[in-house]
């Protein structure tokens, strides 16, 4: 055996290509994906935001949608952290995370490649399917059949954080009765199959924004998958001009140059570009080309010349690449501070929603003996639970120091019960048949506070609303008494 071969398989021992590390993420994403939804616990969703019963749930508490102050930071978590990632790894979120690599990419190395034998290798995605042949005419359906059902069940997932899985499944067996749903799994449907089978790859290079936003947050530190010139060489046609031409490929005047111009991540890369031409917006860091020139280089027993690395590092050669830099410090602490803010509003979650509204009149005066006079006051109330379970509710009256005690409630007499999203509508009539304010001039509006409570949980169900109540002044209590 010669000596390369010999170095050549020392270098490889124990390499994992990143391309089977991805496709160990795409299975788990796809798992969690599609198991995340139903998991509940306590009748609560990790994540739904039902337009159908007009709930949030996050992190397995319920909100209601007057709570939807929680969306913005929501959004913006994510947008920081695709941000900072992309700073700090490029497009690292599209080449490993991003749905519509996923997709790509079981349909084209496990549906076309190894189910269907469409494409004779992983490692070359530049020759499409021949379909001149009866036998792949019938896979191509087949294949688009495939999809379909990919795309049937992709859609329905992202239905479930919107429609709550268990009522999916009823209503799917109804279509008639939700055109609207079935109109939302049809479009996502029809994309889904379109953009996988036949925009494929076209999608990231020029329908994603992604791919524009990102230079303009790349530095020289930023991790990527990245050609080595340097011992490389740089790549030239016959006219030496920088542009590649897959017929004609040449190495520049560098006797020392290690690149084959064996093409191999050429042949490999998915969205159809050349790594040695340096940054390219089309790159998603799915690292197929780092994958195939370790492989060809390390049987030379040579480290590869692709690498994912950061310019610092490998084109200008100014030392290690410095991951802790100022943008992903800030990127971390506005993370953090989102996280904190999100997490201290959440906490602070009402277990019950109530509205109060005086009503238009602003007292009843009721003389009941020659030394008693009631005074009474009217509201509307909506109380709305916002638990999963039936609950008894009642009020409490706090009125100033000097008057505690004084202000009563006549209506209602009894707790009365809510069922869980259920707004109630009651009225409510506190009274006083005590002076709490002798004024010849005028009414005196008196501050007070609705406590409202569950009775079955006092401590955890309950909120306090800020109203006022409406006591005569003097003339009219002795007018009133003199009519009686």
């Amino acid at each position: 055996m010669e000596e390369s071969d010999l170095k050549g398989k020392a270098y490889l021992a124990g390499w994992i290509p990143w391309r089977i590390k991805r496709y160990k993420l795409f299975a788990f994403a796809t798992f969690f994906t599609l198991l995340l939804p139903w998991i509940v616990i306590d009748g609560n969703h990790f994540f739904l935001f039902s337009f159908d019963k007009l709930k949030l749930h996050l992190m397995f508490v319920q909100f209601d949608m007057q709570e939807l102050y929680l969306m913005p930071f929501l959004l913006l978590i994510l947008f920081m952290f695709i941000f900072g990632i992309t700073v700090l790894g490029g497009r690292v979120f599209c080449g490993w995370l991003c749905p519509q690599t996923i997709f790509r990419t079981i349909f084209r190395d496990l549906v076309e490649t190894k189910w269907l034998k469409l494409r004779k290798r992983i490692k070359n995605k530049q020759i499409e399917p021949d379909y001149s042949t009866t036998e792949n005419k019938i896979k191509r359906v087949v294949a688009l059949l495939i999809a379909t059902v990919f795309a049937f069940i992709a859609a329905s997932d992202l239905m479930w954080f919107f429609v709550p899985p268990e009522d999916f499944m009823v209503y799917v067996l109804h279509p008639s009765q939700h055109p609207v749903l079935m109109g939302f799994i049809a479009w996502t449907m029809i994309f889904l199959v379109y953009d996988i089978v036949f925009l494929q790859e076209s999608f990231c290079a020029n329908v994603c924004p992604y791919s524009r936003v990102q230079s303009v947050l790349y530095d020289e530190d930023t991790i990527m998958a990245i050609y080595n010139p340097n011992r490389g060489g740089e790549i030239y046609d016959e006219h030496r001009i920088k542009k590649f031409s897959t017929q004609k490929s040449l190495l520049s005047v560098n006797p020392m140059a290690e690149c084959t111009t064996c093409e191999s991540c050429v042949t490999v890369c998915p969205t159809h570009i050349d790594i040695r031409k340096g940054l390219q917006l089309e790159c998603i860091n799915c690292l197929e080309c780092v994958d195939a020139c370790t492989e060809v280089m390390g049987k030379l027993g040579k480290p590869s010349l692709v690498e994912w690395s950061s310019e610092k590092e490998t084109l200008y050669r100014k030392g290690k690449t410095h991951y802790l830099r100022p943008k992903i410090i800030a990127y971390i602490v506005i993370l953090i501070i989102t996280v904190g803010i999100m997490v201290v509003m959440g906490s602070k979650k009402e277990h019950m929603l109530l509205n109060i509204n005086k009503e238009n009149r602003l007292f009843g005066i009721k003389h009941i003996d020659e030394n008693t006079t009631r005074v009474d006051n009217a509201y509307t109330i909506l109380l709305q639970n916002t638990l999963n379970e039936e609950h008894e509710y009642y009020f409490d009256v706090i009125a100033p120091a000097a008057m505690q005690g004084k202000i009563k409630i006549a209506v209602p007499a009894e707790p009365f019960k809510v069922k869980p999203g259920v707004v109630k509508k009651k009225i409510i009539v506190l009274y006083t048949d005590e002076i709490l304010v002798n004024d010849k001039n005028k009414d005196t509006v008196v501050p007070i506070t609705i406590h409202a409570y569950a009775v079955d949980d006092k401590k955890k169900i309950v909120i306090d609303k800020e109203s006022t109540f409406t006591f005569p002044r003097a003339d009219l209590l002795k007018e009133k008494q003199e009519e009686d």
